[in-house]
């Protein structure tokens, strides 16, 4: 039934938005002069993030469990019943942009004038970790796992689960609000409405089950959370405070691996 639908739906967004809620307590210092982290911020993040793992960890077991459980692999089929089967109607490719758009937020805010936690050297070469821990993982589970096909439900299928729009936007988002969240709570909640909208027309899309939906949210939004636990260490095994001219990094991008250049004139 519809109210079912809308329930579902409710969840899925209170779960994502569960995360920032946690990471309130952890993040209250105000940013620097220069808008980077002051060496006390980056002592906090030295600390492992278990707690704020706890949910994108769930997230994703779930959508693990759903894999084997016919339980759960019933309940894809009724949700995509309700929403491609039963109301035909075109696609909207709405997720190929909103998948960005969190991303792109938080530059365009620093271009504004509006300061985020972080640097544009920092701020990119986090975005660029988390970005290369987020598709590292979903290209690898892509190629391994094999869950029950989308539209033939008697066969399995790679490449379905996990879905990769989903956690790039979830990533994104996570990242907007690590970033803006001293700011204005309303920043990185407004970054989690466009990953949860990026969620729910990958299957108004027909292009991928409630639980792939699930996990990539998870898998994104524990990317960044371990992005920023990660590069402390990077930042003071590399740089140690000293100028930076230049630094290329590696990412991943519509099933595509690259390098980034960020350069200081």
């Amino acid at each position: 039934p519809r109210y079912t639908m809308r329930i579902l739906f409710r969840i899925f967004i209170m779960l994502a938005l569960h995360v920032p809620g946690q990471a309130i307590a952890q993040h209250t210092d105000p940013v620097d002069s220069v808008g980077s982290l002051s060496s006390k911020q980056w002592h906090e993040h030295d600390r492992f993030p278990w707690k704020g793992l706890i949910v994108p960890a769930a997230m994703t077991g779930y959508g693990f469990a759903a894999v084997h459980s016919a339980s759960l692999q019933q309940l894809n089929r009724d949700i995509r019943q309700h929403i491609w089967t039963d109301n035909p109607h075109d696609a909207l490719r709405l997720d190929d942009y909103f998948r960005f758009v969190p991303m792109a937020a938080v530059y365009g805010l620093n271009l504004a004038g509006v300061k985020g936690r972080n640097d544009l050297r920092d701020r990119t070469l986090l975005l660029a970790l988390s970005t290369v821990i987020m598709g590292g993982t979903t290209f690898t589970l892509k190629h391994v796992i094999q869950e029950p096909s989308l539209h033939n439900s008697d066969s399995l299928a790679n490449g379905y689960f996990p879905s990769g729009h989903t956690a790039t936007a979830f990533m994104a988002a996570e990242f907007m609000w690590q970033e803006y969240h001293d700011r204005s709570p309303w920043y990185g909640l407004a970054g989690y409405a466009f990953a949860a909208a990026t969620g729910y027309f990958r299957m108004y899309n027909d292009h991928h089950w409630f639980s792939d939906v699930v996990a990539g949210a998870g898998i994104g939004i524990g990317s960044t959370k371990l992005a920023y636990w990660i590069y402390p260490r990077i930042k003071r095994a590399l740089f140690n405070d000293r100028k930076m001219n230049a630094l290329v990094m590696p990412y991943y991008r519509a099933n595509t691996f690259g390098l980034d250049m960020v350069t200081r004139f």
